[in-house]
């Protein structure tokens, strides 16, 4: 049993060296890598650049009362189409007790000096007919009489207007009905009925009723780094991309580069406009956000390789040419001149065909 336990003893360590040998001489063995062939093909190359921002109408408009007190009815809502001049929302006029008392003052004191100029007229007309007073102090009579008149009647409408907001004689140009100064549709009523509103006037902005837009013509304002800004200029194409429908793209022009830009985060940005070509069967929401693939440069038609691909040495640009693929791969170092790249692919202008074969990547052993 000793002589057996030894005979397996000696055959284990025995394979134990051939084994390390071998795999020592495996390692010693000198790799072959072999590496994928890649053919030029004609293609197109662009360089872009990206903008984020958003789309908005290009005129909103914040509809402002020309009169203050409280929201007594709201007509439209927001999403709705309204046409210029249609109203919006009526207001509710709370007076003020000073204008008050002194717009009624004003109707008393006009009355008083309307009894007076009237009993004064009568008076001068009865002496006209009779032939004692002459048609020149008759006439200046009348107007007087006809100048009172119209102090009451003014006085009268002021009064009304400060109680009511309206006055008989101005139904049309009603300060208590808010109207829309353009058409287009609603896009937010941020107040309620029984709020107080503020009027318009040259001291304070007053209080938005609505904000109305045309949704037809809508623009994308984005941003651009100072490192692109001097490549781009107005007229330029644009894709804009609008994620919210569903990654849809749209045609839009280049229209406006601003002259200064604002600091953000450390980087210089310039603000940019384009006009937004929308089809008839897109509806695009304001503040929906957006990209805006802008194209900087373009090579249709070229003969083009990948650009990792190409060793790059100075100011010269190399590829390693296929001489013969079997039995083994052997290249060629060889120059050629390129132009334009997306960084992806780049464009040669000389030194290769399209029957020509260059090095690639390597090729995984374990995937062969």
């Amino acid at each position: 049993m000793k002589k057996i336990g030894r005979i397996i003893l000696l055959a284990f360590v025995g394979l134990a060296v051939i084994g390390t040998f071998y795999f020592l001489w495996q390692k010693s063995r000198p790799v072959i890598t072999t590496y994928e062939f890649v053919s030029p093909k004609e293609d197109t190359v662009q360089t872009k650049t990206v903008a984020t921002g958003k789309v908005e109408p290009r005129d909103e408009v914040l509809i402002k009362p020309q009169m203050s007190g409280i929201i007594s009815e709201l007509l439209k809502e927001a999403g709705q189409m309204v046409k210029e001049g249609e109203i919006i929302a009526k207001i509710k006029v709370i007076p003020e007790m000073v204008q008050l008392n002194s717009a009624e003052s004003r109707v008393r004191v006009a009355q008083i000096n309307l009894e007076q100029i009237t009993a004064s007229f009568k008076r001068d007309e009865d002496l006209y007919k009779q032939g004692v007073v002459a048609k020149e102090d008759y006439e200046l009579s009348s107007s007087n009489f006809k100048k009172a008149k119209e102090e009451v009647e003014n006085a009268e409408d002021a009064l009304e207007i400060i109680r009511e907001g309206i006055s008989r004689r101005s139904t049309t140009a009603s300060t208590t009905q808010v109207r829309s100064t353009i058409t287009g549709m609603i896009l937010d009523v941020p107040i309620k009925v029984g709020n107080s509103v503020i009027q318009s006037n040259t001291f304070n902005d007053g209080t938005t009723i609505a904000s109305v837009a045309d949704m037809g013509n809508m623009i994308f304002r984005g941003k651009v780094d100072e490192t692109e800004v001097g490549r781009i200029h107005e007229g330029m194409t644009i894709k804009l991309t609008v994620g919210a429908m569903e990654s849809r793209t749209f045609d839009a022009i280049l229209e406006y580069v601003s002259p200064k830009g604002v600091e953000e985060n450390g980087a210089v940005m310039f603000e940019i406009k384009a006009a937004i070509q929308i089809p008839d069967d897109a509806f695009i929401r304001a503040g929906y956000s957006a990209n805006a693939e802008i194209v900087l440069k373009q090579a249709n038609n070229v003969l083009t390789i990948p650009e990792s691909t190409v060793e790059f040495s100075g100011d010269s640009a190399f590829v390693q040419l296929v001489k013969e693929e079997k039995p083994e791969q052997i290249f060629e170092r060889h120059n050629i001149q390129v132009g334009l790249s997306d960084g992806i692919k780049i464009e040669v202008k000389e030194g290769l065909t399209v029957n020509d074969k260059v090095r690639g990547a390597v090729i995984d052993p374990k995937k062969k």
